[in-house]
């Protein structure tokens, strides 16, 4: 629970009295890579924030090719915000990429704790804010740059992630072809 302390004292500052409650709300799960923490077309019961490993966020459509949406790594929080917020069912996967440890949040939960706490309702929406913020610049850079600016901004913001990612869902991320991405990672 030190990486959750430390994550929300960034933005908020809590005593420990403060951090015990709080961390009391969440529940601690490891899960191995190839899992899934959400399956399209089934319930999403939480929100996850990453301790350690990374997870990827994927879209299949119906001729099943996958579209990747996001990579969460250390710091972030992931799920499939839609069906998390509605009860309604997932219309995307969350897979681990690697061995994972994330803490897991329910939304009935992550009320309670914005009603008993107000900083922290103060820092998740801090968080929703950086988050659409970097899913609309996600998207105008799919709309607005070619393969190699958007390989550039990734290595740039993620440098980690080409390590850790294979080339092929590199390119579903930026939205290119396999032999075009070996192109520009050379």
């Amino acid at each position: 629970m030190k990486e959750l302390k430390r994550h929300i004292g960034e933005l908020v500052a809590l005593t420990d009295d403060e951090f015990a409650a709080i961390s009391s709300y969440f529940r601690a799960e490891r899960y191995k890579k190839g899992t899934f923490l959400i399956r399209q077309h089934e319930m999403v019961p939480y929100t996850y924030f990453v301790v350690s490993g990374l997870l990827k966020l994927l879209y299949t459509d119906a001729s099943g090719k996958e579209h990747i949406l996001s990579f969460a790594m250390e710091d972030w929080w992931e799920t499939d915000y839609l069906a998390f917020n509605t009860g309604t069912m997932a219309t995307m996967s969350l897979i681990c990429l690697e061995d994972t440890n994330v803490l897991c949040l329910t939304l009935q939960d992550y009320q309670e704790l914005c009603v008993a706490f107000p900083k922290m309702e103060h820092f998740f929406l801090q968080k929703a804010v950086s988050g659409h913020i970097a899913s609309q610049q996600r998207i105008l850079s799919l709309l607005s740059s070619n393969a190699t600016d958007r390989y550039v901004k990734l290595l740039k913001r993620y440098p980690s992630l080409l390590q850790r990612v294979s080339k092929s869902q590199l390119a579903a991320y930026l939205g290119v072809s396999r032999e075009t991405l070996s192109r520009l990672y050379q």
